[in-house]
């Protein structure tokens, strides 16, 4: 049943409109569909058991009108905007089943997505940057890393090759003192299990491994934009038979609040691959 919006002067509203507005029409999709006019303040269900995309039009919904969709199908809905259309909330713009939320227009050409609560806490890792590391460098500094948005990360490192069997060390802004570390290997080639410890670096000394062959590299980084230690926890396997597979662990002591970070080659150079930063969801 349509709903009587929008009210217009000396329109009369009889019994059904009055009961209407309780109730919240529904369009169900089950292909792919651009949402219209008609659909505002309504809710647009899809309902496919596979991929299914909900495109959001420029020019076609005006400022403050509201959108709900839902996916009910087992198929993932996107959200897409349309040419000239910005559509804001990116890292919740792919809903699962029985996820949803509420699309607001602050223009006709802009809207943010409101996702519901399970949309929200149902998304743990979400892709904050990705930076391609240059030909032979011997660093490479990834900026905008660490925000409000996220308390802990998790920053990979990979598809590249080193100009010869090197480490990769990790240093937070410009401080160049207070790095705490200790690690424990395994030479690939024996049973022998060896640590190293250091006490006020002025970097985090090897927490990865790159070779000629490949760049390997997981680093969990917690805190590091909070006013708090920034404790670091890597792993990784130099993939060579003289290699080694290692775990590192280190803090750095101070209370600063970091946004970018650089990898640094103990030496050589490195050439192509990603830096990958992930924010795990609070």
């Amino acid at each position: 049943m349509a709903t009587p919006f929008p009210f217009v002067s000396g329109a009369v509203l009889t019994a059904a409109n009055l009961n209407a507005i309780t109730e919240l029409v529904t369009n169900t999709q089950t292909n792919d569909y651009t949402l219209a006019a008609t659909d505002a303040g309504d809710r647009v269900i899809a309902n496919k058991a596979t991929a299914i995309v909900f495109t959001v039009p420029n020019s076609v919904f005006s400022a403050s009108q509201i959108v709900r969709v839902h996916n009910i199908g087992a198929g993932t809905l996107t959200l897409s905007a349309g040419a000239g259309m910005t559509l804001n909330g990116a890292d919740v713009l792919t809903l699962s089943q029985y996820q949803g939320g509420e699309l607001f227009f602050t223009s006709a050409s802009s809207a943010i997505f409101f996702p519901t609560a399970k949309t929200v806490a149902e998304g743990g890792l979400t892709l904050v940057s990705s930076t391609t590391i240059g030909t032979t460098v011997a660093s490479v500094t990834v900026t905008s890393a660490f925000s409000a948005d996220y308390d802990n990360y998790l920053i990979t490192i990979s598809g590249g090759v080193a100009s010869t069997t090197n480490f990769g060390d990790m240093t937070f802004g410009a401080t160049a003192t207070g790095y705490y570390m200790s690690s424990n290997f395994m030479a690939f080639n024996s049973n022998t299990v060896s640590g190293i410890s250091r006490a006020n670096q002025t970097r985090f000394v090897g927490c990865f491994g790159a070779t000629t062959a490949t760049i390997d590299g997981t680093i969990y980084v917690m805190s590091p934009f909070l006013a708090k230690n920034t404790i670091i926890h890597t792993h990784f396997a130099q993939a060579t038979a003289a290699g080694e597979n290692s775990t590192f662990r280190g803090f750095l002591d101070d209370t600063t609040s970091y946004t970018a970070f650089t990898f640094t080659a103990t030496t050589g150079t490195w050439t192509g691959g990603k830096v990958r930063v992930y924010g795990l969801r609070n």
